[in-house]
C-alpha cells in the first residue's frame, strides 16, 4: 500500500500543496536526476511535460521517438495503473501522486 503525501502531512501535522506530485523509480534516478516534483496538471501527459521541460534528458528514458510510452515503464496515479498508454490522458485531481517505475525483467 502507498502512503499519501496527504496522509505523511496529517501525521506532522502541517498540510500539503495543492499539485500532483510526481516521483520516479530509484532504477531511473541511478542514471538521471529526477527527484519527486510537485506539478499543476489535469492528466498524466500535462504532469509529464512539465517535468521534461526541466529534464529533456529524462523524456528520452520514458518516452520513445513517437512520444509514446515506453513498453518497459508503468505509470501508478494514486495506485491505479494508468488506462491510457498511448496518449496518457488520465486524469489528476490536485493532489494525486503519480509514480514513474521501470519495469525490470529476467529470471
Amino acid at each position: 500500500m502507498l502512503i499519501s503525501k496527504h496522509d505523511v502531512g496529517l501525521a506532522k501535522g502541517i498540510t500539503t500543496t495543492n499539485m500532483a506530485t510526481v516521483t520516479f523509480t530509484n532504477n531511473l534516478k541511478r542514471y538521471l536526476s529526477c527527484p519527486p516534483r510537485d506539478v499543476q496538471a489535469g492528466t498524466v501527459a500535462e504532469a509529464l511535460q512539465r517535468v521534461f521541460a526541466d529534464n529533456a534528458r529524462l523524456a528520452g528514458y520514458i518516452l520513445d521517438d513517437q512520444d509514446r510510452l515506453r513498453k518497459n515503464i508503468a505509470i501508478f496515479v494514486d495506485g491505479q495503473m494508468i488506462r491510457d498508454r498511448l496518449h496518457l490522458t488520465d486524469a489528476l485531481q490536485p493532489e494525486s501522486e503519480v509514480h514513474v517505475l521501470q519495469a525490470l525483467s529476467g529470471g
